[in-house]
């Protein structure tokens, strides 16, 4: 497999965000080929996978029932199932519970 290093791959080859960044997607395209760089934090190796873009294809348009489903999902994740509200905010996922709810409990000392 070919491999770049960061910022030097060829034009007309982009990774998976650059690609939907464009409004396409891979389309079942093999990868073309790789970038490859190390990472400041932890000094691993890191890859990103690059497509070709005269094979990607366009995004699939969003359904009805697909944003209706997103909707219901997100929905879910700001109802607190303690008072049963919506928070209009996510929950965080380390208290379960609404903000309000998690300062009402007794904590374990």
């Amino acid at each position: 497999m070919p491999t770049y290093p960061w910022r030097m791959a060829p034009d007309g080859l982009l990774a998976y965000r650059q690609l939907r960044a464009a409004g396409l997607r891979p389309g079942g395209q093999p990868v073309a080929a790789q970038v490859l760089w190390r990472s400041r934090r932890s000094k691993d190796l890191r890859a990103a996978y690059l497509y070709r873009r005269e094979l990607a294809l366009p995004v699939r348009p969003m359904t009805a029932a697909k944003r209706a489903a997103l909707a219901a999902a997100n929905r879910a994740r700001r109802l607190c199932p303690v008072c049963g509200l919506d928070a209009g905010y996510v929950l965080p996922a380390h208290l379960g519970t609404c903000l309000s709810c998690a300062d009402a409990m007794p904590t374990a000392a």
